[in-house]
């Protein structure tokens, strides 16, 4: 790639001139002060933790006293006075079952490997590729071999000790902490700072320390806590928030959930260790920058910045866990930022289908902050009954999704009992316009459709955006029959990666085999901004909901083209009127098409496809001004990361001159419904002499 292309790439999106000149300055000091790195961190490896003059004084005996019986305020859940009391419904069980595959087995879940054995730190489970032990800055992350740094990544963000550390504040079993001592010494071990790829990236190196402070907070009360177990993890801490101080995914161009997971990391470094010397530093840079980055990546109707469902549970999570543990040690949060924050839950609870789990929008890798239990890449509604609790509101409360037991460790057995309390308010989940994220719902009872109008994301840089400009998800009789497919894999095959985001394998219209925004294959982290989507008209009655929004991704065609997608939803009739709208001029191929659920019996009739699961619940879609039958395409759908499951698509190719119209008629049928009935009503009544 040529140095203008480098540069081209690097300030794509919305970039003034100062900003650019600021990002290059900014960079050009970075170089100069990474030239003696390694000597630098090759001598930090060899230091004690810094610790503030009170504490450096005292002896390690001292110390250890100090640690042990010291008052740090941190989750109720973690604390001593919780122990052994929380009610059965808090899911307690398992941790104890999984923590004895830990100790037992050195086995766990990891994204969606499901439970794997694990050897080494550096060891790829996918492809089984040893990471070296390089410099962190020499390191090559896009191998092109197979192997995966995000797997690896997501192992040494070390969330099984967690695990223990649950079942540990239960049972007082020393096992438990004895297996996190061990794993402490061996990561360390096998992890100098700087070295190897567990340091290249400073968003793992904070969720890493966020992790082990958690951790820590339950095991500096057993037993087998001794001065050098101490020594070492107050170490640790000390080189986690150096690295992160000084690796800082900053950019004056833009930032994202990166940057926000850095200075989190500073933020509870700087509050849970605040013996060391730079602890107070990092607290008040950490509290300062968080809100500002809340200014930056929280849209004003509570989205994340960054067109990803996925990522925005990710930021709500950092968010949610750092305002209660500065509310829980004193540090005061503005009213605003809870304000914003409460919008970020309902955003949640409005995209949520009726079967209480998340569209795929964008990028999902499934990361978490402090992973207290699993939950699926599409699980997102365990957050709700923390935010339902927090901010004493019921619409937040869903029947479909009890008391998450993640309530209990992070608010406390009472809030449990608050949450139990809360009748369930029907009016959290409605027909809703969200503007600035470009999305979409509506819906009524059990019927849902989302349409998807956001950007790439980040001011236009995109990041983990994908090529879904005016795609629909649909959701009725109680499951999910047409989805976003998810993202399976980063790095790992550059080919599913670029697959995955690519048009063609969402709900909607590929024009002349284009990508709606330029995308290229070795660049997975990039993605153009031509499509610029944006919503024309939203109306909501208790009858029906309208909704129109276009696209401009395939202006650049030689003979260009807009596309405007149109969606009429029918609540009494329970169907949806699909209308895509082509200006333009010349002829075109035109391929519609709607991605199916896994799971789904995919069957074409006539000119109409028909997807059904083992229920008997139906889709059916049908265009109204076509006689054409559509083929049927075999897909992929991913929940988890690194996890795909086989599906398939309905595709219909037109060879066409524009302007030109399509409309396609979506019926639900339920299990028990008679289904001539339901298509002949709704087909009667939106049968139209116009064509395309």
């Amino acid at each position: 790639m040529s140095t203008f292309s480098k540069i081209k790439r690097a300030m794509r999106g919305e970039v003034s001139l100062p900003t650019a000149l600021l990002e290059g300055g900014r960079r050009s000091y970075s170089a100069i002060s990474r030239r003696n790195e390694q000597a630098r961190l090759r001598q930090q490896a060899k230091q004690p933790a810094r610790l503030t003059s009170e504490f450096a004084r005292l002896s390690p005996a001292q110390l250890l006293t100090h640690f042990r019986d010291r008052k740090r305020n941190f989750f109720p859940g973690f604390e001593p006075s919780q122990s052994g009391v929380a009610p059965d419904k808090s899911g307690l069980p398992p941790h104890s079952k999984a923590a004895d595959r830990i100790v037992n087995n050195h086995a766990w879940p990891l994204l969606g490997l499901s439970e794997h054995v694990f050897v080494d730190w550096h060891r790829d489970p996918l492809s089984g590729f040893d990471w070296p032990l390089d410099f962190y800055s020499e390191l090559n992350l896009h191998r092109g071999d197979g192997s995966d740094v995000r797997v690896v990544w997501e192992l040494n963000r070390l969330g099984h000790l967690l695990t223990l550390a649950c079942a540990y504040s239960l049972t007082n079993d020393q096992r438990l902490s004895a297996e996190f001592f061990r794993g402490v010494e061996s990561w360390d071990r096998r992890n100098p700072v700087g070295y190897g790829v567990n340091w290249n990236c400073a968003m793992e190196v904070a969720l890493r320390a966020m992790n082990l402070l958690a951790a820590f907070s339950v095991f500096r009360r057993a037993p087998d806590l001794d001065a050098e177990n101490l020594a070492r993890l107050l170490r640790m801490f000390d080189q986690h928030g150096r690295f992160i101080r000084e690796h800082l995914e900053f950019s004056y161009v833009a930032t994202s959930n990166h940057y926000l997971s850095n200075v989190t990391g500073l933020l509870w470094l700087g509050i849970l260790v605040p013996e060391l010397s730079g602890a107070k530093a990092w607290r008040d840079f950490g509290l300062r920058e968080l809100q500002r980055e809340m200014d930056k990546q929280v849209l004003p109707d509570g989205a994340d910045c960054e067109s990803s469902t996925g990522y925005h549970r990710l930021v709500l999570e950092l968010l949610l866990y750092s305002f209660l543990l500065c509310r829980l040690n004193g540090i005061e949060i503005k009213e605003s930022y809870w304000q914003k924050l409460h919008k970020m839950f309902r955003y949640l609870r409005s995209y949520l289908r009726p079967d209480g789990a998340a569209p795929l929008l964008g990028d999902s890798d499934g990361g978490r902050v402090l992973p207290i239990y699993d939950h699926r890449g599409n699980d997102h509604g365990y957050l709700l009954s923390m935010g339902a609790v927090l901010f004493n509101d019921p619409q937040l409360k869903s029947d479909k999704l009890p008391a998450a037991p993640e309530v209990y460790w992070l608010l406390g057995d009472k809030a449990l009992r608050d949450y139990e309390g809360f009748a369930t308010d029907s009016r959290g989940s409605f027909s809703q316009q969200f503007a600035d994220a470009g999305v979409c719902i509506l819906r009524e009872g059990d019927d849902y459709l989302l349409l998807n109008a956001s950007s790439t994301g980040l001011n236009g840089r995109g990041s983990h955006g994908h090529n879904d400009a005016l795609s629909i998800e649909v959701s009725a009789c109680g499951r999910a029959f047409i989805v976003d497919p998810g993202s399976y894999v980063y790095t790992a095959d550059l080919d599913e990666r670029h697959l995955f985001r690519s048009t063609a394998y969402h709900s909607t219209v590929q024009v002349d085999d284009v990508e709606q925004n330029e995308t290229l294959r070795d660049v997975p982290f990039v993605i153009g901004d031509q499509a610029k989507p944006r919503i024309l008209e939203w109306v909501s009655d208790p009858t029906s909901d309208r909704v129109s929004a276009e696209h401009y991704g395939y202006s650049r065609l030689p003979q260009p083209v807009i596309h405007r997608r149109t969606v009429t939803f029918d609540k009494q009739a329970r169907f949806w009127l699909i209308e895509d709208e082509f200006s333009g001029a010349g002829e075109h191929k035109l391929a519609a098409r709607f991605h199916f659920d896994s799971g789904l019996a995919v069957l074409v009739s006539d000119n109409a496809v028909r997807a059904a699961d083992e229920s008997g619940n139906r889709l059916f879609v049908k265009p109204l001004d076509q006689e054409q039958s559509p083929d049927v395409e075999a897909q992929f759908t991913s929940v988890d990361y690194a996890q795909k499951s086989q599906s398939f698509s309905a595709l219909w190719t037109f060879h066409c001159a524009l302007p030109g119209k399509l409309r396609w008629l979506i019926v639900p049928v339920c299990a028990g419904e008679d289904e001539n009935r339901r298509l002949q009503f709704t087909e009667g009544g939106n049968r139209s002499d116009s064509k395309k």
